[in-house]
């Protein structure tokens, strides 16, 4: 075998002028240690900004083997991201509510009576791993049908009692999708989202130039070929190769959306915490496809991947826009989650992001204008700030409390859109002479003063008002 050797990052094929040169050199190194300290034969990273590639790089220690952001390597379970947003589109279409019971779409499977929020959540209850052989270093032939993927016993906790990650539940989800949809899973991923999204270098299969997988020696510096297996109906929950140009982009979908795809909304809806923390655990917990964890002050989500031969990870931050994407070519070693985690902090520190200039609203509603300021609740100030589009943003003005925004319908009501509030109407009751009289949310009264007596304060008013101790 050739002597490995070390080489420099690889600069991105994307030049961006946008991170100062120590912020880049932060990220080279720290990509660096993590191929040096984690034995990888090559590891390549990207961060994206906005939805734009910032920094790309590489390290290899394989003289044959120099990838860039055009690779492509296994991403394991960030396959399942990709299953979920299929899931979200046939909800968002009509065709299946996340409420609904498995056994409604894909009857016979002996698991139905499992929700689809709770398969997409790792919430359902169902096993870890399949029966018999280990299914990622084995033929897909060994599972024919569904009830190989899922065994005698698919059942290891109650469902919706606590997240037990499941392989076979995206199965499930896989197979969901191509009995709606009357087509193969990986077809309908390419038709609907690959394509879309521009992900062209994303599939179920390899295609030049790829990684080969590896398994390192754990004590010695020795490596053993993986097997790549084909899937079969695992594929839904880890087949996919892909680079980390493709995933930066596929991150930005997952920050922003694109109604070609997936609703901002809809998007969003992914990133909301769904299953419950396990106890001692409360930074980290699952969404619908994607996992929550809270690092450094930072909210972050994403997904991380393993199969034979590769580590992957994908993490994202909103209140940053930023997106980092790891990938390695070594069934073990690095610490790919971390990594990435550590590459958004790096920017997200050295660089932080400018906020949106302000700008005033072009036109201004007079009977929302009337809404603004300070109003009470009992004797909290809460202060209500107009916002475009006839939203409306709900909160303390000191201190803690409950806050939340709010967007406008048809009806003349607002509905949370957050917190304690979300899905609460908020209504402006009016006088008989049109003026406002005070807020009614979720049964809770507003008054423009501290339990003011000429609003319907629940409880009513002492008639003879505020008063000193002495006068009480």
């Amino acid at each position: 075998m050739t002597k490995p050797r070390e080489t420099p990052a690889v600069p991105s094929r994307h030049p961006c002028d946008e991170l100062l040169p120590a912020t880049r050199r932060a990220l080279s190194h720290r990509l660096a240690t993590a191929q040096s300290q984690g034995r990888a034969p090559t590891m390549t990273a990207a961060v994206a900004r906005g939805g734009e590639l910032v920094w790309a790089g590489a390290r290899t220690g394989v003289e044959e083997d120099r990838p860039d952001e055009d690779v492509q390597y296994r991403i394991g379970s960030i396959t399942k991201t990709f299953t979920a947003v299929l899931v979200m589109r046939l909800r968002d279409e009509g065709v299946l509510d996340l409420s609904d019971p498995l056994e409604r779409h894909l009857p016979d499977t002996g698991v139905g009576q499992v929700t689809l929020a709770q398969l997409l959540s790792h919430t359902g209850g169902l096993a870890a791993e399949t029966p018999g052989p280990w299914w990622e270093r084995s033929p897909a032939t060994l599972r024919p049908e569904l009830s190989d993927v899922l065994g005698d016993q698919p059942r290891k906790h109650p469902a919706g009692h606590r997240h037990h990650y499941s392989n076979p539940g995206y199965t499930l989800l896989g197979s969901l999708v191509e009995a709606v949809r009357g087509a193969p899973w990986h077809e309908v991923l390419r038709r609907e989202v690959l394509t879309p999204l521009g992900l062209h270098r994303t599939g179920p299969q390899p295609k030049d130039p790829y990684a080969r997988g590896w398994a390192v020696h754990p004590w010695a510096d020795a490596l053993l070929p993986e097997p790549a297996q084909d899937l079969g109906l695992m594929a839904a929950a880890g087949q996919l190769w892909s680079t980390t140009a493709d995933l930066a982009r596929f991150a930005g979908f997952l920050l922003r959306g694109d109604e070609r795809v997936l609703s901002p909304a809809s998007v969003r809806e992914m990133r909301v915490p769904y299953a419950p923390a396990a106890a001692g655990n409360w930074s980290g917990t699952y969404g619908l496809g994607v996992s929550l964890t809270r690092q450094h002050g930072r909210t972050l989500f994403g997904h991380s991947g393993s199969l034979p031969g590769y580590l992957a990870a994908l993490s994202a931050c909103e209140e940053e826009d930023l997106a980092a994407v790891v990938l390695a070519n070594c069934t073990s070693g690095p610490a790919v989650e971390t990594v990435a985690a550590d590459l958004i902090r790096t920017v997200a520190d050295a660089e932080p992001r400018f906020p949106e200039p302000w700008r005033p609203l072009p036109e201004v509603d007079p009977a929302l204008l009337e809404l603004a300021g300070p109003w009470y609740w009992g004797t909290q100030v809460i202060g209500v700030r107009v916002r475009a589009g006839g939203a409306l943003e709900l909160g303390p003005l000191s201190g803690t409390g409950r806050r939340s925004a709010f967007r406008p319908e048809d009806d003349g009501t607002w509905t949370g859109l957050e917190g304690y509030y979300a899905g609460e109407r908020l209504e402006a009751v009016r006088r008989p002479d049109g003026t406002v009289s005070h807020l009614d949310l979720g049964s809770f009264v507003f008054t423009r003063a501290p339990y003011d007596p000429q609003a319907p304060v629940p409880g009513g008013v002492d008639p003879r008002g505020w008063r000193g101790l002495t006068q009480a």
